[in-house]
């Protein structure tokens, strides 16, 4: 534990002098405070409450976000310090693979969580100052924070699993871009062409809702969007809800970092220093 421990400081220090942690924080800052503020205009037409709408939005930006800057963390964790000649040195140490891959991960975790917070801690003093404290309901709020860990650990394995599949970092950027447009733009847009294409209902009742959830930001946007919101949805949103359940969709969020992290593992281990 206290090598892990030693692997994750060293990285925290790395990603602060990267402006990693500033980058990530400020951009989680200044987009739950526009959306806050863009989102708290029509609060009285919707007849919804103000932390309903400002949670809602900041759901459909974490769907793009969150992946974007989980991958931005990992993407050259390994294959960077092995073109910098520093895995050598690490790899030369009594640390097994699993413990440096362990420690990264929880350095970016950690920077991760203190970017969502504060993002979180912004919306929370806006809304506060503008409508008083009753506006505030703890579980939806709680829901979305670790909800956003969990899909930003699943995206960060990921990372790590294409640090170490590649041999260069610029090939390891121009990958981690490509899965994040796959999964969190692409994905969606296959299915929608399907369900436009789809002339009966089969698809919709049988596979249509799996096939959703089975993608954890697709699975997060579900967890995180209002019962009140999805029924006014015309896709098939709603329904792929009420199907797949909160077990499945809890499920697809959960496993899915540990999936992540164990093929990283797995690509890590075949890396050659």
């Amino acid at each position: 534990m206290t090598s892990i421990l030693s692997i994750a400081r060293l990285e925290l220090l790395i990603a602060r002098r990267n402006l990693w942690v500033a980058t990530a924080v400020l951009l989680m800052a200044m987009f739950n405070v526009v959306l806050t503020f863009a989102g708290d205009a029509p609060t009285g037409a919707l007849g919804a409450s103000p932390l309903t709408i400002a949670l809602t939005s900041i759901t459909t930006l974490s769907v793009y976000l969150v992946p974007l800057i989980a991958l931005l963390l990992s993407f050259d964790a390994i294959v960077g310090e092995r073109e910098r000649g520093t895995l050598t040195l690490g790899l030369s140490y009594p640390l097994s693979r699993a413990e440096i891959l362990i420690g990264k991960f929880l350095a970016h975790m950690v920077v991760l969580a203190i970017a969502f917070a504060i993002g979180l801690g912004l919306t929370l003093a806006i809304l506060v100052m503008r409508h008083g404290v009753s506006v505030i309901e703890w579980g939806p709020l709680l829901r979305l924070y670790f909800t956003s860990l969990a899909l930003g650990a699943t995206f960060l394995g990921l990372g790590y699993m294409i640090s170490g599949l590649v041999n260069q970092t610029g090939a390891a950027s121009g990958v981690a871009i490509a899965l994040w447009l796959i999964a969190v733009v692409l994905y969606d847009l296959g299915l929608l062409g399907i369900l436009v294409a789809d002339s009966g209902s089969a698809f919709i009742q049988t596979i249509f809702p799996y096939a959703l959830v089975a993608n954890p930001a697709d699975a997060f946007r579900l967890l995180n969007t209002p019962d009140q919101t999805v029924n006014l949805l015309a896709s098939g949103l709603g329904a792929a809800g009420s199907v797949s359940g909160l077990a499945g969709q809890l499920t697809s969020l959960l496993a899915w970092p540990l999936l992540a992290l164990f093929l990283a593992f797995i690509a890590f281990r075949k890396v050659e220093p």
